[in-house]
């Protein structure tokens, strides 16, 4: 018996620490400390200890299916966004539109009317000018003729900026009057074009915007001006920070073409749409093949 006792520790298998079970060499006492040790082979803990099966892939299904709720939110977010962004464009094509009101000179006023119509008496002073360039002219009706071909005869040029004296306001603003071809730049080369006469302006307000990335910086001592900077402009020209794009009725024979406000807003919300739906798309089928139909067979 004694000897029999002897040999039943030999019953453990060492490399996989588990336990012959069935024999009656061994008390049940004996065998619950059996089940219990762990060994440690070349520092690797080797246990007895099991896991419930299939733990693993329970949360790997249920993880991954965050993926395609995910994209599917993205996606009718977009969708709104998108909703949204459509109807701010149309409300500002609608203000250039609409019937014109005085110039306010306040800026925080100034600043909830861009692409508003306003109206403003005064004389231009041609002694000065800024030149916005590179720029192509605004032509709705070429532009629309030219639609869907590979290449178009578009004219570069440069938008004129001239200071303004508003006789009713007594201040001086800054006029865009339009677009220019390169070869009449200078203004001897369009004398004819520069009146001296009182006029009234109606154009749309346009506020100071950004560099956009890769776009120059302004050269001032060149005159090239690349985006529309209006508190450099303006101390540039010694007139106020306020800047209005003239409407294609004051154009004048021999003058710069007015009417060179483009309502440009980014809106790539449909191409987010279509990405975000798509990889819901795919990413559920997958799912879908992994988890639900793996499990069926």
């Amino acid at each position: 018996m004694l000897r029999v006792l002897r040999r039943a520790p030999r019953l453990l298998n060492v490399c996989s620490a588990e336990v012959i079970t069935g024999t009656e060499l061994v008390s049940p006492h004996v065998r619950a400390k059996l089940a219990g040790i762990t060994r440690w082979r070349s520092g690797v803990n080797i246990s007895t200890a099991t896991v419930a099966p299939g733990s693993d892939d329970w949360l790997l299904k249920w993880a991954l299916l965050l993926i395609p709720v995910s994209t599917f939110s993205l996606g009718t977010w977009q969708v709104q966004r998108r909703k949204w962004k459509l109807q701010l464009i149309k409300d500002l094509q609608e203000r250039t539109r609409s019937d014109p009101l005085p110039l306010p000179l306040d800026q925080l006023e100034l600043k909830q009317l861009e692409y508003r119509r306003v109206k403003v008496r005064g004389r231009f002073d041609h002694s000065k000018e800024l030149y916005i360039m590179p720029r192509s002219r605004v032509d709705p009706d070429k532009e629309a003729q030219e639609a869907g071909r590979l290449m178009s005869s578009t004219e570069t040029g440069a938008n004129v900026i001239t200071p303004f004296h508003c006789t009713e306001l007594g201040v001086k603003i800054l006029v865009n009057r339009g677009f220019v071809p390169r070869m009449r730049l200078k203004p001897e080369t369009r004398a004819k074009g520069q009146i001296t006469d009182e006029v009234e302006i109606i154009g749309v307000i346009r506020l100071t915007e950004s560099r956009r990335p890769f776009t120059p910086q302004n050269d001032v001592e060149r005159n090239c001006w690349y985006y529309r900077d209006l508190e450099a402009m303006a101390q540039a020209m010694g007139t106020e920070p306020i800047f209005i794009d003239a409407d294609f009725n004051s154009t004048v024979p021999g003058g710069p073409v007015g009417g060179q406000t483009r309502v440009t807003l980014r809106n790539e919300h449909l191409q987010y749409i279509l990405t975000w739906y798509g990889l819901c798309a795919a990413t559920s089928y997958m799912w879908f093949q992994k988890f639900v139909r793996k499990a069926a067979v």
